[in-house]
């Protein structure tokens, strides 16, 4: 696949089809993070760069003139506003962003889009967002506790006054390996939950749709 400028290219794997998946994270340091830990039999890997378009309100020549979209339906195999589509190459479609404000809204315009001009893989229950840690409590003895929030974080250091060290995560590339795979990367330990049409609508009606 050849991509439009300023896309990131895609960092493919062996399989298509059922059962692969492709994961969508924020820049290319978190995409070369997450390349060097994944399955490379069914594990994809396709950076965003920037906040993408809102998609919700803009015309379907700007959406498909947009990098990171047309990187996206080329990566799927799938026409932007495909009615009845063919089977996408890639099973499961994993948003992993970072937990912050940022994140979560890049997460939000990537699920308004497949609202609007893929709406099949959504009732499919074929997309889920993934939620790496966001931090971690060290404790004096050297176990270390992860939290899934800022507001887990602060109450892990409250429970353990014994720990030494408190660390919030800067990104997915912050992440040492092994804990990347296996808080964000591996199927059967990851955090992750499907994204239903009842939540693309509410993403969507808060978007502005």
């Amino acid at each position: 696949m050849h991509p439009h400028a300023g896309q990131p290219p895609l960092v493919p794997c062996r399989a298509q089809g059922p059962g692969t998946e492709l994961f969508i994270v924020e820049g290319e340091s978190a995409a070369g993070a997450v390349a060097r830990v994944r399955d490379g039999e069914f594990q994809a890997v396709l950076a965003l760069r920037g906040k993408p378009l809102n998609a919700l309100r803009a015309p379907r020549s700007r959406v498909a003139d947009h990098a990171f979209f047309a990187a996206l339906s080329a990566a799927l195999g799938v026409p932007l506003g495909t009615a009845t589509p063919s089977e996408p190459r890639y099973g499961r479609l994993l948003l992993l962003m970072d937990p912050d404000a940022d994140g979560i809204h890049c997460g939000a315009l990537v699920v308004a889009f497949l609202h609007r001009w893929m709406p099949f893989l959504v009732d499919r229950r074929c997309v889920e967002i993934v939620r790496p840690p966001w931090g971690e409590v060290v404790a004096a003895d050297g176990t270390p506790a992860l939290a899934w929030s800022d507001a887990g974080l602060r109450a892990l250091a409250t429970a353990r006054p014994a720990a030494t060290v408190m660390r919030r995560f800067r990104g997915l590339a912050a992440l040492d390996a092994a804990l990347l795979a296996r808080t964000c990367v591996a199927p059967a330990t990851r955090r992750a939950q499907a994204v239903t049409p009842a939540d693309a609508a509410e993403i969507a009606l808060l978007l502005g749709e």
